[in-house]
């Protein structure tokens, strides 16, 4: 009898401790949030932020760790195979649903390997021109290519990039021909058009906004779906007669597959948390950001529809992929 009660006892146990959340206490410990790209960039500058509010909601700090390389894929193929335990997480950008029409193996896979967390912000790309050049809007840019077919060359960040997805979109709903330059990121692009080396250029907004408050350069229009709050005298593209033409730029944060659910649910209450602060929306504006901190169900959808949407554009375009 003893020893019957002594099983039952130890089976009982063993079912208690698999009820418990294994993760009760999470976290106990630093977490490494992997950004795959160079310190000083975009994405670096939210998970600064990030790691800087959401300490103080989460109880424990967030390491920024950057393996940058590959358009990213570096970094993200890394976080995709780290422990899924919630001590490694990913912070990363647009790049995430762009990547797979540009690259034919990647080593993961968006959707399968990864849970989303929360989509943090995001920003519009921006066409500028010289104030010399005479075009004031973009039916002006229109005109103008269409006048002089083949002379027309537009600047962005790098191929791939979505500010060259972009100026591929315009080219395509606007019926123009302009050839693509690419540069070693958005500064270097906008600084071409200021020293009239090439017309217009298709860049964040955050590395534009600048010259284009200066009166360096003009802008013609945003790419998101309303004006950006600094800019309320810039229309939009859809404003500009180009409906549903949308084409902004994320930063996000996700975990691998297969993390517990009781992990995410800290992680995303805590991500939203922080960005919702005064000073990170603050910090963010300052950056050229607009926080959203939504859903993992917002972002699962977001994602989902771009990896579409961009494998189109590229097909339409004729944008080559690497291997």
């Amino acid at each position: 009898m003893g020893k019957r009660h002594g099983f039952a006892s130890a089976l009982i146990a063993g079912l208690l401790s698999f009820s418990t959340p294994a993760f009760a206490g999470y976290p106990d410990r630093p977490i490494t949030m992997i950004v795959p790209f160079a310190p000083g960039g975009p994405v670096d500058i939210i998970a600064r932020i990030l790691s800087t509010f959401m300490p103080q909601t989460l109880g424990q700090s967030l390491v920024v760790d950057n393996r940058g390389g590959a358009a990213g894929n570096i970094g993200m193929g890394q976080a995709a195979h780290a422990k899924p335990d919630g001590y490694t997480v990913l912070m990363t950008s647009t790049a995430i649903s762009v990547n797979p029409a540009l690259f034919k193996n990647l080593p993961y896979d968006p959707i399968k390997d990864f849970i989303p967390i929360s989509e943090l912000v995001n920003a519009p790309n921006v066409l500028v021109v010289r104030p010399d050049s005479g075009m004031n809007t973009v039916a002006d840019l229109v005109a103008r290519v269409k006048a002089a077919p083949g002379t027309f060359s537009y600047g962005s960040p790098g191929a791939g990039t979505k500010s060259h997805l972009t100026g591929e979109q315009l080219k395509l709903r606007a019926g123009i021909d302009m050839v693509h330059v690419p540069f070693r990121g958005a500064g270097p692009a906008a600084q071409a058009v200021l020293a009239n080396q090439l017309q217009v250029a298709s860049v964040a907004l955050a590395a534009a906004e600048p010259l284009i408050k200066s009166g360096d350069l003009k802008a013609l229009a945003v790419t998101g779906e309303k004006r950006w709050f600094s800019l309320p005298n810039v229309p939009t593209m859809i404003e500009s007669g180009y409906p549903n033409f949308v084409s902004d730029t994320f930063n996000a944060l996700f975990v691998p597959a297969g993390t517990p659910q009781d992990v995410v649910d800290v992680l995303v209450k805590s991500s939203q948390a922080a960005m919702r602060r005064p000073e990170a929306l603050d910090a963010a504006r300052k950056a050229g950001f607009e926080v959203v901190a939504g859903t993992p169900d917002q972002l699962a959808r977001r994602v989902a529809t771009e990896i579409d949407s961009v494998r189109d554009l590229v097909a339409k375009a004729g944008i080559k992929t690497e291997n």
